[in-house]
């Protein structure tokens, strides 16, 4: 038998990962040593503090119940994280809430929110998971295109107001991905500005809030003036603690919308194991210094990768945050034209631009996922084949 899809199903395309691990196993099984640089899974363990605790706790008994939310120690943590960091007071029991991941808050907050048809604001590039959202929601996508000459920060005043004025939700991600640039303070003071005018909640995700170069630490959204009326943050320790398979995050801010997503999520999950969480709060108010010594790991090799990619004329564009580069390709090409080129002749694997929205076509997503001198080597692979133009300096 045969059974139809539902008509939902038509937002849940196969993902370009998925596309391109199948290519780098045929690629792979032809011999080739393959160098993965497409998704942005963290290579390096988290602390021994975090995976003790999850070792020791799991070991208990009384460790196996539901946690339905998140544990007070979990939400506590939070708060002081903020305070700590940000500057920011929250109240734990009502102004943050626990979460599997911020994927698992993005994904389903536009259901909450959002009816049929409703307009969701979305930065063009964004991370793919914010359309599985849009499409759950049955709502729309309205894209903000993040252009290099706005320095890739989305055009609120090119938003016409006949949009403005259906639109439910805004979704921000900076420092981005794929675009790993960092907003203003007069940018977010503009979006709070834009929310309250048009009647929008705004989304912040800050997920890599913690993966930040040259001591330019980046602002919390949540520390704009008038934030906490419009928006929420929704964050993650996947990659600031790399505790990625642990799917454990928050969403902090308005406590209305706290609530609302909570009487969702009951409905849904009966929370994250507890060990988890008391990992995940241990590495909140304890784990400054490994988030300083991971943010050393990663400014290395972005560091280390652009200085060869310069050196065969590749000029890419520093991150300014995260654990990607953005990186324009010759202009003969197309994003996925490229990376089959690079995975035929260079057996480099990369993500192309164009998945993450159509302005993200003429670019390239390459994370920082592996040792610096793999990085290097990749670089290396892609100079091989002379697609760039000599140095002037050479």
């Amino acid at each position: 038998m045969e059974f139809p899809h539902a008509k939902r199903m038509d937002g849940f395309k196969t993902l370009i990962f998925s596309e391109l691990s199948a290519y780098k196993q045929l690629k792979i099984s032809e011999g080739a040593q393959m160098i993965d640089l497409s998704i942005g899974s963290p290579d390096l363990a988290p602390p021994d503090f975090i995976r003790e605790t999850i070792s020791e706790m799991s070991k208990a008994e009384d460790q196996y119940g539901y946690t339905l939310t998140g544990i007070n120690e979990f939400d506590q943590s939070v708060a002081a994280y903020y305070d700590r960091q940000h500057r920011i007071t929250l109240d734990p029991q009502t102004e943050i809430m626990l979460s599997m991941g911020s994927q698992d808050a993005l994904v389903h907050i536009p259901m909450v929110f959002c009816n049929p048809d409703d307009y969701i604001l979305v930065p063009d590039p964004g991370y793919t998971a914010y359309e599985t959202g849009i499409s759950m929601a049955e709502a729309k996508p309205y894209y903000m295109p993040l252009r290099k000459e706005n320095h890739f920060l989305p055009d609120l005043k090119a938003i016409p107001a006949h949009i403005a004025n259906k639109t439910s939700l805004m979704i921000l991600n900076f420092p981005g991905n794929p675009v790993p640039v960092q907003a203003t303070s007069s940018f977010y003071e503009e979006a709070v500005e834009f929310a309250k005018k048009h009647q929008i909640l705004i989304v912040h995700d800050f997920a890599y809030g913690e993966l930040y170069y040259d001591g330019k630490k980046p602002m919390s959204f949540l520390s704009t003036p008038g934030a906490l009326e419009v928006g929420v943050e929704t964050n993650s320790l996947s990659k600031s603690f790399n505790m990625a398979g642990c799917r454990v995050g928050y969403v902090a801010g308005n406590p209305s919308v706290i609530q609302s997503i909570c009487q969702m999520k009951s409905n849904l999950d009966y929370g994250v194991f507890k060990p988890i969480q008391l990992a995940a709060a241990r590495a909140l108010t304890e784990g400054d210094w490994y988030a300083e010594e991971a943010r050393a790991v990663y400014q290395h090799r972005r560091d280390m990768f652009l200085a060869r990619t310069r050196s065969i004329g590749w000029e890419i564009p520093a991150p300014e945050g995260g654990m990607f580069v953005w990186a324009p390709i010759p202009q003969n090409m197309t994003s996925m034209e490229f990376c089959q080129t690079l995975m035929d002749e260079a057996h480099v694997v990369v993500t192309p631009g164009h998945a993450f929205g159509p302005t993200g076509e003429g670019y390239v997503r390459i994370a920082l996922v592996q040792d610096a001198e793999v990085l290097i080597e990749a670089a290396e692979r892609i100079g091989e084949l002379a697609l760039f133009p000599s140095p002037s300096f050479l």
